[in-house]
């Protein structure tokens, strides 16, 4: 019977697994989708390279730094997964509770690290070089996301706290959102993005099709990002986070569509596609130990502060393409400290982490721990990333020159054009004409790099 079980866990991870890992496609349509034609195949195309380094380095150390046994720090055990079978609850204590074999475990949660870097490249979007992307996020793999991960995963000092982040509001979402702030601030604003006085100017996507595809697998993938985190099917609660997963992002869709129509006079796609991500950024940490109409709040007050802030944003002169810091960094924060607000009480003694929220009498201690987690998740990652990255400012430089991210990245990395044939008949016409917009813009290149 313990074989059946574990079999049946293990083939439910193993297709959670894929699930998440086909986020990369979302994330790609997406990105591609929000950003202009010129640069749409490397947007895309550094998915792949993203995920093959994800591949690589969390094996070699990411994964062991996490859930290996160290201190309340890191992990310092078990490097490319190299030990007995005698040896692996021992070494990985921390997810000895999930029945399934090691190597799915990895593969799990490798999928999870690839999407928090995935998530930091939002900020690096149309404008740094391609060289950044692997030396970043190699960095990113084994010194950054390990170590958050290790906190409140691992059994880290947040994991003593009773830190609740059941599938990683702030392990993934948080991470990847202030890794790609930092890069936003020390990139600098794209050519043309605002205006002398500062006011910024409208780049829109090239394919808002693209962007819409990209979210409906995203919320797709989720249910292998959150169900999935149960790694188990057996007594079905499974279906409960599935649930309240679908309520929340439900949610975000439509208060962001309705506040985004009050305020702008239209009903905006592309703060509806916000809302939905938002969302399921918001619920990541609470959909374990929500009910369903807490979800639902959840979910729809992410949809509102996630339009609020990504215009707050822009209008403070923070050019980041894809309102990463917004969808996952802001809506990550709310997620992570809403179960000290919501955490039921059944659920809270089912998980077995933590304590009930201050809405079910459970008193401020849960929000203190939610607070403490996220603020410190945000001050290692913000401080890291700053040193990586402004070293690398000041070595290889982290932006490419004026010129070729007026050409495109596509051409200028990649020497193709992602749509050929639609863009190098218009690339003499494209690039006087940016060059012009920069120039009345007053855009000086050099005070960014």
């Amino acid at each position: 019977m313990d074989a059946l079980v574990s079999a049946l866990d293990s083939a439910y991870v193993f297709v959670a697994a894929i699930l998440v890992i086909s986020m990369q496609v979302g994330f790609a349509l997406l990105e591609a989708g929000s950003t202009r034609m010129k640069n749409a195949g490397h947007v895309a195309g550094k998915q792949i390279i993203s995920f093959a380094i994800t591949g690589i380095f969390f094996w070699v150390a990411g994964f062991a730094i996490t859930f290996g046994d160290g201190n309340g720090f890191v992990g310092w055990k078990g490097w490319m997964l190299h030990l007995g079978g005698a040896e692996v609850d021992q070494v990985f204590s921390a997810l000895s509770w999930a029945h399934v074999p090691l190597d799915l475990k990895f593969l799990f949660q490798m999928a999870f690290a690839a999407v928090s870097l995935a998530i930091a490249w939002g900020g690096f979007a149309e404008r740094a070089k391609l060289s950044v992307y692997f030396v970043f996020g190699i960095l990113f793999t084994v010194a950054i996301y390990p170590v958050i991960g290790h906190w409140v995963w691992g059994g880290g000092w947040l994991a003593k706290m009773g830190m609740q982040d059941f599938a990683g509001s702030t392990v993934v979402h948080l991470q990847g959102a202030v890794a790609a702030l930092i890069a936003t601030l020390l990139l600098g604003p794209r050519i043309g993005k605002f205006t002398r006085d500062g006011k910024p100017n409208l780049i829109p996507g090239h394919n808002q099709v693209y962007s819409v595809l990209g979210v409906i697998i995203l919320w797709i993938g989720w249910f292998g990002f959150n169900a999935g985190s149960t790694m188990a099917i057996g007594d079905g609660f499974f279906s409960y986070v599935a649930l309240t997963t679908n309520l929340a992002t439900a949610a975000g869709a439509i208060a962001a569509m309705l506040i985004a129509w009050f305020v702008l006079g239209k009903a905006d796609i592309p703060s509806m596609l916000n809302g939905v991500l938002a969302a399921l950024v918001a619920i990541t940490a609470a959909c374990a130990f929500v009910e369903p109409w807490a979800a639902v709040v959840i979910g729809a007050i992410a949809g509102m502060i996630t339009f609020f802030t990504s215009l707050y944003f822009e209008r403070k002169g923070v050019d980041d393409p894809v309102f990463a810091f917004s969808v996952h960094g802001i809506a990550g924060i709310w997620g992570t400290i809403s179960t000290g607000f919501f955490a039921s009480p059944r659920l809270v003694e089912k998980m077995g982490v933590g304590k009930a929220g201050l809405f079910y009498g459970g008193g401020w201690h849960q929000l203190y721990v939610q607070v403490i987690g996220a603020l410190g998740a945000m001050v290692y990652v913000a401080a890291v990333s700053f040193i990586i990255l402004y070293l690398l400012k000041v070595t290889m430089g982290l932006r490419v020159t004026p010129e070729e991210e007026i050409t495109g990245l596509d051409l200028s990395e990649h020497g193709v054009y992602g749509y050929p044939e639609h863009l190098d008949l218009a690339e003499k016409q494209a690039f006087a004409s940016e060059t012009v917009l920069a120039r009345a813009a007053g855009y000086a290149y050099e005070r960014t790099v």
